[in-house]
């Protein structure tokens, strides 16, 4: 098969261009941004002539108003719209009428001298806060820390004042009273006569507002949602065409974080763009002796939930897959970082992957390793040897830096086609043989990037986990779907990126204290922090 202009930098720079475009929003799933990249790739392959279909799956539980959420002020003349406030997500649905009461930014840190609960009696009381912190505290905080503060000391419900509202779509963090936002306008309306936001901004204080209030929440579910994208191209071998090879690239990035845009354009439209421009070519050329899926992965940046959705749930029977491809980060090769694991997964590989690059003068350090925090994971550990094309971290990892001006396009393009040709290999030789690895032990892996072993839906308020994996430290710790993780080693966490930054600071063998929020109460234990690849 020769190159074609699917392979070529001019058509990888204008896949990357897309999905790294301001309308993308940073493709996190789950939103609307997501779901105009999986558009936008659905729409690329059925142009090259490919049927593709979108894998749907649950990304996190989620939910939506119901009827009848009021927020009353008793004497108020004109009624509190429902512009002017919103439930929290992760708010109980309840009914509560009580006195309001001011207490600063809600926030009870006693181990750093602060406490706006001190001397304020709010017991079955609500209660009204700034968002955000004090700059003196120095740290960024998540909602769920004021929600903790709340409930510990006996208030019924949290108001959070808020402008502009935040989103009802944010994935929920569970609390055990009625939480929401107020716009300042309806702060200022709870407040006692002669009293105003600015003066509290100015000296916060704890205050009894002699105001009542009614908060009517009702929500119901509404699951968050991300998909994969598919396209299989059948196979032209009668006695091959029943056998699969899996190519994959994860299309998803972080979205907004505290505002800022990430398009992620090395991670990943770098390897989205080589699996589309490989999909063409194989398209063009009319296929391959076994039947290929490309797979675009969504969720990867949460906890791999696309490609474990895939492997529980496959396009086409997983035992006879014979091999999975996994392209995340192939932009930088300039950097002459180009590593491709999991050579070790199968007999052979290895020799595929060296005639590949030397047919297309490309250098690469190659390791057996097909253990991973990316999609082939999912595969190998399905059963499925796995390779891994990657080329190598860099400053602007997980940043609105991470542009696509710095991608090497050249170098994508010569991956790109030494890919080809591993691929090609796999669709017509004899079945390359599983091999059983172990993964690393702790005393093997100490030193290297540490791992605690956690899923995320990725949301901004602490780091809410859809999943734990199996005797990792996070396991072995006792956290569970549900929990929100708030400290690691003493870093507030308002976020799940929040949560990597605090892993990537230690090393796997090192042990960390960890207090998270479960049904609305906060616990804290120590565990001991695994390899990457644990």
């Amino acid at each position: 098969m020769s190159a074609g202009p699917a392979l070529t930098r001019e058509a990888l720079s204008e896949i990357v261009t897309a999905l790294t475009a301001p309308d993308m929003d940073g493709r996190r799933s789950g939103t609307p941004g997501g779901d105009r990249a999986a558009s936008y790739i659905a729409d690329t392959l059925r142009k090259a002539g490919c049927a593709s279909f979108l894998q749907s799956f649950v990304i996190a539980a989620g939910t939506r108003l119901a009827a009848s959420n009021t927020f009353d002020i008793p004497n108020r003349t004109s009624p509190i719209v429902s512009t002017d406030w919103t439930p929290h997500a992760g708010s109980t649905s309840g009914d509560v009428t009580a006195e309001v009461v001011f207490v600063g930014y809600g926030i009870s840190a006693p181990e750093q001298a602060y406490d706006d609960y001190a001397g304020v009696d709010v017991k079955d009381r609500i209660v009204l806060a700034f968002a955000g912190q004090p700059s003196r505290l120095g740290r960024r905080l998540p909602r769920v820390e004021k929600i903790v503060a709340a409930r510990e000391h006996g208030a019924r419900a949290l108001l959070v004042i808020d402008d502009p509202l935040p989103s009802l779509s944010a994935a929920p963090v569970a609390s055990p009273i009625v939480t929401a936002s107020v716009r300042r306008s309806v702060a200022e309306a709870l407040l006692p006569a002669g009293t105003t936001l600015a003066s509290l901004e100015a000296a916060p204080r704890a205050l009894s507002t002699g105001t009542t209030a009614r908060i009517r929440v009702a929500l119901e579910p509404a699951d968050q949602r991300g998909v994969n994208v598919l396209c299989v191209v059948p196979g032209t071998d009668p006695a091959l065409a029943g056998e699969t090879v899996v190519v994959g690239a994860h299309y998803d990035h972080l979205g907004r974080v505290e505002g800022a845009v990430h398009p992620g354009a090395d991670d990943n439209a770098s390897g989205t763009a080589v699996v589309l421009s490989l999909a063409r070519a194989f398209l063009e050329a009319g296929g391959a002796p076994r039947t290929l899926v490309f797979a675009l992965f969504g969720a990867e940046e949460i906890g791999l939930v696309g490609s474990r959705h895939y492997v529980a749930q496959p396009a086409r029977p997983l035992d006879r897959t014979v091999a999975m491809v996994n392209l995340d980060m192939v932009g930088r090769a300039s950097t002459g970082k180009l590593a491709i694991g999991g050579v070790d997964s199968a007999a052979g590989l290895g020799d595929t992957v060296k005639a590949a690059l030397a047919a297309e003068s490309l250098a690469a350090s190659l390791t057996g390793s097909p253990f991973g925090p990316s999609d082939h994971s999912s595969f190998y550990r399905a059963g499925v040897p796995a390779l891994f094309f990657h080329t190598g971290s860099h400053a602007d990892y997980h940043r609105p830096s991470d542009t696509a001006d710095k991608l090497d396009l050249a170098g994508m393009a010569r991956i790109a086609a030494a890919t080809r040709r591993v691929v090609e290999t796999l669709a017509a030789a004899p079945r390359p043989v599983y091999a059983t690895i172990r993964p690393p032990t702790r005393s093997r892996v100490t030193g290297a990037y540490a791992f605690l072993g956690v899923q995320s839906d990725g949301g901004a308020d602490g780091a809410r986990l859809v999943g734990v994996v199996p005797g990792s430290a996070a396991d072995r710790a006792g956290l569970r779907e549900g929990d929100v993780v708030i400290r690691l080693a003493g870093a507030a966490l308002a976020s799940f990126e929040d949560l990597r930054v605090a892993v990537r600071k230690h090393s796997a063998g090192e042990r960390v204290d960890v207090v998270y929020v479960r049904n609305g109460e906060r616990f804290s234990v120590s565990t001991t922090l695994g390899g990457q690849h644990e």
